[in-house]
């Protein structure tokens, strides 16, 4: 029988690497993970609670396909407090995950056949996720001369007015490289003079080590918009994220949605409404990541890898690793073997420089990070 092409994306490395370091979990032999992109903390304590209180009220059923009125009232207050913008609620749409969102925007926006830009290296995703739609990424390398960044220089060699998207996220995953303000208002209004759907993803806003990450929300109401609740607010199982859309995306999103999710969780949405009054428990974890971030950057250059990302926001460190290896993903699977320190090889993020690097995910515990470092030391100073 036939199978669609759209089923032969490549795999998502990271989703392998965690089977490898469950599998040596099964065997009883430990694991310190620096692989996986997520929290170590659970969902905020008044997250918890309101979650049991939805069970004992059982209000569970389908929720209109936007999202349940409540929270999107509350992201959109979310935006007056943290960002000082206004965002009618009318303009969020709730989601499952910000996979959800994605999803749900390249159907929207694009057709098949068009182009839209994503930065090398960048979330695999992206790239997966329009080649299962027949749209086509257009990759715009950055590196280290720009920050990780791209310039619009960079944006016209990779086909410029030719483009029919851009999707960049400040700050990024693998780098936690972040676009300042000026640098983000330039490419917006590139966008808005070559007709060029911008896409900004914030997941990792809230996680920053500096300036706080803008958003463009603020800047371009043409702009998409999507967060999450799975990374500053510590939920990535609850499969939740959100959209600010443009005026004339909302209706053709929700038909979307209607379509392909019904609606995002149920239990997820009454509970995640308390997320946003839980600020002072996700600000220590955050303060918990900036101090793991200080040791990585202390300790990895003592191990020979002093090349990386700046690593402004998020929690992941992406180095340069060329001078012990051309092949990350053996690299990372003797490192897992032979340390039991778990870490993502690049070529999840860039299929044609990837083998140079690793990422390094600092969400765990700092006695972890700590014990990590000291094992890739020992390990890459033997003979």
């Amino acid at each position: 029988m036939k199978i669609s092409q759209r089923g032969a994306i490549p795999a998502f490395i990271v989703m392998d690497v965690m089977k490898a370091a469950a599998d040596r979990e099964n065997a009883g032999e430990g694991v310190l993970h620096m692989e996986v992109g997520q929290p170590s903390t659970p969902a905020p304590k008044g997250v918890v609670a309101a979650a049991k209180q939805a069970l004992d009220e059982g209000v569970l059923g389908y929720t209109l396909a936007m999202g349940i009125t409540p929270l999107r009232e509350r992201i959109g207050q979310h935006y007056q407090e943290y960002y000082g913008i206004a965002v009618p609620s009318e303009r969020i749409c709730v989601t499952t995950g910000s996979s959800g969102a994605f999803l749900l925007t390249f159907l929207a926006a694009f057709d098949p056949g068009d182009k839209v830009a994503i930065l090398r290296p960048g979330y695999p995703c992206y790239r997966n996720i329009l080649g299962a739609l027949d749209i086509e990424p257009v990759e715009v390398p950055v590196g280290p001369e720009n920050r990780f960044q791209p310039t619009l220089e960079a944006l016209e060699a990779a086909g410029g007015r030719a483009l029919d998207g851009l999707l960049i996220a400040s700050p990024a995953n693998p780098t936690g490289s972040m676009l300042h303000g000026d640098e983000l208002r330039q490419i917006l209004d590139y966008c808005r003079a070559n007709e060029i759907r911008y896409i900004s993803d914030e997941i990792y806003h809230g996680i920053t080590y500096g300036e706080p990450a803008v958003t463009a929300a603020a800047l371009d109401p043409n702009a998409v918009v999507i967060n999450s609740f799975s990374k500053y607010y510590s939920m990535t199982g609850w499969r939740l994220g959100w959209m600010v859309l443009p005026e004339e995306m909302i209706r053709p999103i929700e038909r979307l949605a209607q379509n392909l999710f019904i609606s995002a969780p149920s239990l997820a949405q009454h509970a995640a409404i308390a997320a946003f009054d839980c600020r002072g428990e996700l600000d220590a974890n955050v303060a918990r990541y900036a101090r793991n971030r200080e040791l990585l950057l202390a300790e990895l250059p003592k191990a020979g890898l002093d090349k990386f990302a700046p690593a402004d926001g998020a929690f992941y460190i992406y180095a340069d690793v060329r001078k012990f290896t051309n092949d990350a993903v053996v690299f990372c699977a003797k490192l897992l073997e032979q340390t039991g320190v778990a870490a993502t090889p690049g070529n999840d993020f860039d299929p044609i420089d990837g083998a140079s690097y690793i990422r390094f995910s600092f969400a765990g515990s700092t006695k972890d990070m700590a014990e990590a470092c000291r094992r890739l030391n020992k390990w890459l100073a033997r003979p």
